[in-house]
């Protein structure tokens, strides 16, 4: 047993701390629930109305909230406690999974309910992802920070695969999505007690000081202090290339991946359907991308010390020809392949960008230049997610997956050259 966890500590890091565990162990149970929820929340919807412009209206609620908050969010975490931030929106996005059983138990739910809730979960997140990115390196310490990274990663993307088997074997079993949602809201007491029992051990007493500091005067210096981080992001050519690209994959690629529910009912249609053999597709395309995603982040976590250019390459790579044959086929067994790819190509930008940015970036500017980081992402989400929703609408769900892979290459590629020439330039 004692040679297994050191290996573990050897390999990966974050885990010779007590307190990073106690919150992984709560994080880990919680993703689950949110990858249920994720799963069932566009199938309901899809299946109430039927339009795919409405999984993009979805999105668009859901990630609107990170464009309004995100930013101001990043100075703000830095002037309150990080674990206790958490604690208190994973509370609210509980509050917000516990609606959606009331309104489906109830047979009440419609397309403005999920719409509304999106908005008010996505309000949470906006600054809850902050606050918790900020906080890692409290838990587990600047050189354990590129581990404690990846095993959120691969933690949330097992969810990624889990969820979705555990939606599908739900919503068979009861007969409604409403235990999908409540099981998901009881997930989030997890994490929440993990917190609890957690302490940010490595926080340092500039930290401390700096909040205390904040805390007596809230309203002093928070335009300066963005400001500062801007400027920060400006002078960091590493910094600004991955939030440019971070925008790209935001804008024209994520979004893409809210029209599974319509893939699963319209494009891989058979004679034979029935809502369970739907219920069943939608949840193997989840489940195929997640298990990429679940690879991806084991071997991000357990080559934390490889090239992070090399490998951010070869994510961008992953992700976006899959992307465009996924639009131009309709063969089951062909796009849950494709799927995996894709899983594994998101997850390896999304860490790879993530850790550039937190090991360049000095203490006291982390949670600035993360929301800034956060905002290009899921900022930008909401209008590409009506933006696809509408070219799947008007044309057809595949026309839109292959204009936002082709946009995405063309994008990542310009934005490459731009940052190599500038590189050459100053050498």
């Amino acid at each position: 047993m004692r040679p297994l966890k050191n290996w573990l500590v050897v390999h990966f890091p974050a885990l010779s701390s007590r307190d990073y565990v106690l919150f992984l162990i709560g994080q880990f149970v919680s993703v689950i629930g949110t990858w249920m929820q994720a799963t069932a929340l566009p199938y309901l919807a899809y299946r109430i109305s039927g339009r795919p412009l409405d999984l993009g209206l979805i999105g668009f609620s859901n990630t609107l909230p990170t464009l309004l908050f995100a930013l101001p969010a990043g100075v703000l975490v830095e002037r309150w406690d990080k674990r206790k931030t958490v604690i208190l929106f994973q509370a609210i996005m509980s509050i917000q999974a516990f609606g959606l059983a009331y309104l489906a138990y109830t047979n009440q739910i419609q397309i403005w309910h999920i719409v509304t809730l999106a908005f008010f979960y996505g309000s949470a997140v906006a600054v809850e992802v902050t606050a918790r990115q900020a906080m890692l390196i409290e838990l587990a310490g600047r050189e354990s920070l590129p581990s404690a990274i990846a095993l959120q990663t691969t933690a949330f993307n097992l969810g990624r695969v889990l969820g979705p088997l555990s939606a599908a074997w739900l919503i068979s079993a009861t007969g409604s999505e409403g235990s999908v949602f409540l099981v998901n809201g009881i997930s989030f007491i997890f994490v929440i007690a993990g917190l609890f029992l957690a302490r940010t051990r490595f926080k340092t007493r500039t930290e401390r000081s700096r909040s205390l500091e904040n805390e007596a005067n809230p309203s002093q210096g928070m335009g300066s202090e963005f400001r500062e981080g801007l400027v920060y992001i400006r002078r960091n050519a590493v910094v600004l290339s991955a939030i440019l690209m971070s925008a790209l994959l935001g804008f024209f690629g994520i979004p893409l991946l809210q029209q599974l529910p319509a893939l699963a009912r319209d494009v891989l249609r058979t004679a034979l359907d029935t809502e369970s053999l739907i219920a069943a597709r939608t949840s193997s395309l989840y489940t195929a991308q997640g298990v990429g995603a679940v690879l991806a982040a084991f071997m991000v976590a357990y080559l934390s010390s490889a090239n992070k250019s090399k490998m951010l390459l070869w994510g961008q790579a992953a992700f976006i020809f899959p992307v465009i044959a996924l639009g131009v086929t309709a063969k089951m067994n062909l796009d849950l392949v494709l799927l995996a790819f894709i899983g594994w190509g998101t997850v390896t930008q999304l860490v790879t960008m993530n850790t550039m940015i937190q090991m360049q970036v000095p203490n006291d500017l982390r949670g600035r230049v993360f929301s800034i980081y956060f905002w290009a992402l899921q900022g930008v989400a909401p209008f590409g997610s009506i933006m696809i929703g509408w070219i799947a609408q008007t044309w057809n769900v595949q026309t839109a997956i292959v204009a936002g892979g082709t946009i995405c290459l063309l994008g990542i590629a310009f934005v490459r050259l731009i940052f190599m020439q500038r590189k050459q330039t100053s050498a």
